[in-house]
């Protein structure tokens, strides 16, 4: 299910004068596998020709007042359901750009490897899911430089890296990614913590070692229960979630942490190509939320606070 913002008649707004303005709150739409539901952050519909940005919104966005954004709600503390609703760093940033914008943001959570495609398909207007900015997804290009479709513009908002877990009290003596030649290890596919995995194996057969067995599942719970039961002897995952599983599932007993991140890289929000418009009034947003102290307030919140940027970047990644 999705909402849609239906627009006022002459009729209706010559009847509205008459008897005064009226305003109108809105609250930031969050739809999850079919549900509606809201979330943190009020965009009030009734705000949105005197928001900041809102004029610089393409025509079509600030006719219909809400923002489509395509998610994959599984990745806490970046974006997961809770109670029925779609919470965490994301959608509270969406709901400070909307605030900026004049526009309602409505998240609907599908699967991950099919947000650019659907987002390019038109089915949403952006897509934000901790969704790492390279060249590969900028130029829809696969691992081995193939084309696959079009690729996605994107505005840079946080930074992250790749990190590994295992299950509590590290049993397989589990020290760093180098340690995973010849051993099984699970990761959500179509992500690029897959892809550092590929890369690792490379590395490990290079070095006359055995490829690491990778196993790819189709969303990242699964490779979380595969590392628990011990069919995986590490995981490998975004950082902030990586630290935020290991600091909250079964209460902090059921995985940890190995070393550091590597290969830091920001997160952005992926836009069509064709919509440099949509591009450029979520950079200012961006922007926006940065200067005002939002951005800080929302990564404190969630203690996503090491990936805090400084400035918005249009395809900063690499």
């Amino acid at each position: 299910m999705t909402a849609s913002t239906t627009r006022r008649t002459t009729a209706a707004r010559s009847r509205i004068a008459a008897v005064g303005a009226i305003a109108v709150a809105g609250a930031l739409l969050l739809t999850g596998c079919g549900d509606q539901t809201g979330s943190g952050g009020d965009s009030g519909e009734g705000k949105s020709n005197s928001a900041p940005l809102f004029d610089k919104l393409p025509q079509e966005i600030q006719d219909a007042g809400v923002l489509k954004a395509g998610t994959n709600a599984e990745y806490a503390p970046m974006e997961f359901q809770e109670g029925g609703k779609i919470v965490g760093v994301d959608p509270d940033i969406a709901a400070a750009l909307g605030e900026k914008l004049g526009v309602k943001v409505q998240f609907t959570s599908g699967s991950f490897d099919g947000l650019i495609t659907a987002l390019n398909s038109g089915r949403y207007d952006i897509a934000m899911s901790s969704i790492t900015d390279n060249k590969q997804r900028q130029e829809g290009l696969d691992d081995k430089g193939k084309k696959l479709g079009p690729g996605v513009d994107f505005v840079d908002y946080f930074v992250a890296g790749t990190a590994v877990y295992v299950q509590k009290g590290n049993p397989k003596g589990i020290n760093s990614i180098e340690d995973l030649c010849g051993r099984p290890a699970a990761v959500q596919r179509g992500t690029t913590y897959e892809k550092a995995l590929q890369d690792q194996s490379k590395k490990c057969t290079d070095a006359g070692k055995k490829a690491v067995k990778i196993q790819s599942f189709e969303n990242d719970t699964e490779a979380q229960t595969r590392v628990k039961s011990g069919g995986a002897v590490a995981g490998v995952n975004d950082y902030p979630v990586a630290v935020d599983l290991a600091r909250k599932a079964d209460n902090g007993n059921a995985f940890e942490v190995i070393g550091e991140q590597v290969d830091a890289g920001p997160f952005g929000i992926a836009v069509n190509k064709d919509n440099k418009e949509l591009t450029e009034a979520l950079e200012a947003a961006v922007n926006a939320i940065i200067e005002d102290g939002t951005y800080k307030k929302i990564l404190e919140k969630w203690g996503a606070e090491t990936g805090a940027i400084d400035k918005a970047v249009v395809n900063g990644g690499k």
